[in-house]
């Protein structure tokens, strides 16, 4: 199976990573347009003819809303989605930034990284992530933050971010088409 994507950065890579192992080993991960990097939603309908002709069973498109409502930047992605692309596409688009995703089960991830918990709250946890994980230009970390996400507390993740819970939602849904085996966490426990 191949997993298209465009993303806007390497954490946003590295979390894709951290997926594709936990539920789908066997799945190629196909960098779609500059390196995967998602800019605007216009960019989309390109990004999904470049995937399909790369052979992509599914096209992941995750992006950041900043100071954006998220449910509205997912709506325009959606919507700039072509028609014979749609059933391909999932869209996720992380409240801030994906830093918000990862960082949230802040008690999770500060015994991960050695720091506390206090630094992974609130609104924007990316400075205290980078921090923690000793991200720099040279070094962008990705194989450490794909095993963060491999083993995160998912759940704990779906509970305290709603843009985190719909992505996985879309994800949980598309899987049961494409044979991979991601855990049900979508039905409360």
């Amino acid at each position: 199976m191949k997993i298209g994507y465009a993303v806007q950065g390497s954490t946003d890579r590295a979390f894709l990573e951290g997926l594709r192992r936990r539920w789908c080993p066997h799945a190629e991960l196909i960098e779609g347009h500059q390196r995967g990097r998602l800019r605007h939603s216009r960019e989309i309908p390109a990004i999904c003819l470049e995937l399909q002709s790369k052979g992509a069973d599914v096209m992941v498109f995750l992006r950041d809303a900043n100071n954006d409502s998220w449910r509205e930047v997912l709506k325009k992605d959606e919507e700039t989605c072509r028609p014979e692309h749609k059933h391909l596409a999932v869209f996720g688009v992380c409240d801030r930034n994906i830093e918000c995703w990862i960082c949230a089960d802040s008690e999770w991830i500060a015994k991960r990284t050695g720091r506390s918990p206090s630094e992974f709250q609130g609104e924007d946890p990316k400075k205290a992530f980078e921090s923690a994980m000793g991200i720099s230009s040279r070094d962008r970390k990705e194989e450490q933050i794909a095993s963060i996400v491999q083993w995160a507390p998912l759940r704990n993740w779906m509970k305290s971010n709603s843009s985190f819970e719909d992505f996985y939602g879309h994800l949980w849904l598309k899987s049961k088409e494409l044979g991979c085996s991601i855990e049900n966490l979508c039905e409360r426990a």
